[in-house]
């Protein structure tokens, strides 16, 4: 288990190093010059190449990526060109905010996506079934950008219930949480209902049964565990994807997070803070992903075993 972990760091560790690169690279063909754009058609040229100079943007692209990579690793992502403040601490100050709305996007999923899919498998065909498969394909076809304006109109301006937006306390998560977690929830569903179909046919819970277990309890100890191996990957790489995906919810919602900071930094062209915002973001899909892996061994000691191989 020791060696596969250090081979799954070392494995993330290449994995940032290429994904800095792309990132390096991709921002920099970004057309339009960041120093007029802050300074103005009407700025005088003297100023003009005294302002990029200053900012290291007069050097090569050779010399600003291995700038860039020097300063990586020492946790330096270099200062942002329009908020003149270190882009590390930018991303720190909004980084709390998309992880708050991605996980409580990922409760409100899960909230709801647990007991329908098991309901539906395991009264599958019926009433409860069909429903299930409806909101679930209601709640992937909603897309984030209408779902929340949709929910903004509804339950912000004609009832009042919640904030319009910002982030200004537990009611302000709610509308923004529903919108991305909704598409969520019906994609949990129907997995959560497949994969459970399929365990409960197996031997062991007719045994589980057969020593004195309820059927529900049988299946939520026994085969919902089993079931769980591909809901969890689902739910890793979904993480993931909040945290990208949070960037048009942020916006609809005025939420201070890191998806709607990159927002700005492009219409900005603030090269450091794109790629730091971007990085931050490539790199946390990274890790989550080597957390689901982790999360497969606790759940499945035959893959545990396999890897220790």
């Amino acid at each position: 288990m020791t060696a596969y972990l250090l081979r799954r760091l070392a494995f993330v560790l290449l994995i940032g190093l290429l994904v800095a690169t792309l990132v390096f690279s991709l921002v920099h063909l970004i057309p339009g010059d960041p120093v007029e754009i802050m300074l103005g058609d009407s700025a005088q040229r003297s100023d003009v190449e005294a302002l990029r100079r200053d900012l290291g943007l007069d050097q090569s692209l050779g010399r600003q990526y291995v700038a860039f990579m020097a300063g990586l690793a020492r946790g330096d992502l270099g200062r942002s060109i329009h908020f003149r403040q270190p882009v590390t601490r930018l991303l720190l100050d909004h980084y709390p905010a998309t992880l708050e709305l991605a996980l409580a996007s990922m409760v409100v999923a899960l909230l709801v996506a647990v007991p329908l899919g098991i309901l539906a498998a395991l009264r599958r065909n019926g009433a409860v079934d069909h429903g299930s498969r409806f909101l679930a394909l209601l709640g992937v076809s909603m897309p984030n950008f209408w779902l929340g304006p949709m929910l903004i109109l509804l339950f912000a301006i004609q009832f009042d219930m919640f904030p319009v937006s910002g982030r200004s306390g537990p009611l302000s998560l709610v509308l923004p949480a529903v919108t991305l977690g909704t598409a969520l929830a019906g994609l949990l569903t129907r997995m959560i209902r497949s994969a459970l179909g399929e365990e409960l046919h197996r031997g062991y819970l007719q045994t589980a049964r057969a020593k004195g277990l309820g059927r529900l309890w049988a299946v939520v100890r026994h085969a919902f565990r089993n079931a769980s191996i591909p809901v969890v990957t689902v739910v890793g790489l979904q993480f993931g994807t909040l945290l990208t995906g949070a960037i048009i919810t942020e916006t609809i919602f005025a939420w201070p997070g890191l998806g709607r900071l990159i927002i700005q930094a492009i219409h900005l062209r603030d090269y450091p803070l794109v790629q730091g915002g971007v990085l931050a973001i490539a790199l946390s899909y990274v890790m989550i992903n080597l957390l689901t892996d982790l999360t497969y061994a606790a759940l499945d000691p035959r893959i545990r075993l396999e890897k220790s191989a």
